[in-house]
């Protein structure tokens, strides 16, 4: 049985500070790797009682961890990053799963990428977020990205388990009371 990603160490060149956000895109993308075989292209775009759809979900995990890593970076949003924001929601039917988890595979690579050139210095360093310029800095941006993460695979695995009425097999490995 393999362990869950923060059980099995750091992850290779990421700070300690940072490695509970590693851990999380670590685990977050094993999940969606998971159950991408059994996503079909008609389940993409259906949100069960008004719920977003798992198609929602895949295209705002790769736009948001962008999102988040261009403010931690200090920089603004570019306009296709906000084109991506504005359609998010959209169905695309014209999207697979397969395209849609490999822009998350590349947000999430990018993202460990950022993660291991990150000084311990710089984690306190002010950013700004959104239109707003709401007060941030890169550690709690890069948290953040951690977090949403796991949030969205897992609202994104309920509402496939909600939409067939039945759970999708559960991890090849657990560890149990985790």
């Amino acid at each position: 049985m393999t362990p869950e990603a923060w059980l099995r160490g750091p992850v290779e060149g990421v700070i300690p500070e940072l490695q509970p956000v590693a851990h999380s895109l670590v685990q977050a993308r094993e999940d969606l790797e998971r159950i991408e075989p059994m996503l079909s292209v008609e389940e993409l775009w259906v949100g069960p009682g008004g719920a977003a759809s798992p198609g929602f979900h895949l295209r705002h995990l790769a736009g948001s961890t962008d999102r988040l890593l261009t403010y931690a970076r200090g920089d603004k949003l570019e306009q296709d990053q906000k084109r991506h924001l504005a359609t998010e929601k959209e169905p695309h039917p014209d999207l697979s799963a397969e395209l849609l988890l490999e822009d998350v595979r590349r947000a999430f690579d990018r993202a460990l990428a950022h993660l291991r050139s990150v000084q311990p210095t710089s984690l306190d360093d002010e950013r700004l977020v959104g239109r707003g310029e709401l007060p941030s800095n890169v550690r709690g941006l890069l948290y953040h990205m951690g977090e949403h993460a796991t949030r969205h695979v897992g609202q994104l695995i309920t509402t496939l388990n909600v939409d067939r009425g039945r759970s999708l097999p559960p991890p090849p490995a657990s560890v149990p009371g985790g």
